[in-house]
């Protein structure tokens, strides 16, 4: 890893959950900054969702995807605990960007699952990385976290960059839209979710 990248600004930011720290660091694209929102004392086995954007979900509501309803219980556990960090990276739609999201929703409706919508656009199924998640942890002078995910990649990236990491799934109530989004993720990307019979 090169040197690790400082925060750019941090303020206070009361939300409904309870006052947080925000902080902006640089990201890997100009204007699109990646966020950490803390709360209480985290230098040691805290909790830590690394949350990669996504505008239909944690702004727009949207019920495809399970995006927004994660992050929202992952604020919540982090309140109740008093302390915790999330990471807000700026890689939409699994890193091919908003445009190209709302296009493989359009190859989804027509019978693609999400992983096939991404390669029929020329993508990877996933193009995510985690770098910025490592300099926002190491700014923070974090090293043991309790990861809030169901993405067993998402572990294994932090853990090769040398954080001692304890996965904590994180279960939404699936919807009609979003299940078959939940069972690709499942299937195809090996993320530990449960579905009911």
């Amino acid at each position: 890893m090169g040197k690790v990248r400082k925060s750019l600004v941090e303020a206070r930011l009361p939300t409904k959950y309870g006052t947080f720290r925000i902080m902006a660091f640089p990201g890997d694209e100009p204007d699109k900054e990646n966020l950490a929102l803390v709360m209480g004392d985290v230098e040691d086995k805290t909790l830590v969702r690394v949350h990669s954007e996504c505008f239909t979900g944690d702004v727009l509501h949207s019920m495809r995807c399970d995006c927004g309803e994660q992050l929202d219980l992952a604020i919540q556990k982090i309140a109740d605990e008093g302390r915790g960090i999330i990471i807000y990276l700026r890689q939409e739609g699994r890193g091919i960007g908003l445009v190209n999201k709302l296009k493989a929703y359009n190859l989804q409706d027509d019978g693609m699952d999400t992983v096939e919508a991404n390669i029929a656009l020329g993508f990877n199924a996933e193009l995510r990385g985690y770098g910025g998640a490592v300099d926002i942890l190491e700014n923070l002078n974090v090293k043991r976290i309790k990861l809030m995910t169901n993405n067993p990649s998402k572990v294994e990236d932090l853990r090769e960059a040398g954080f001692e990491v304890e996965q904590i799934g994180l279960s939404t109530r699936p919807n009609k839209e979003n299940m078959d989004y939940l069972r690709t993720k499942a299937s195809k990307m090996k993320h530990k979710l449960e579905f009911g019979s």
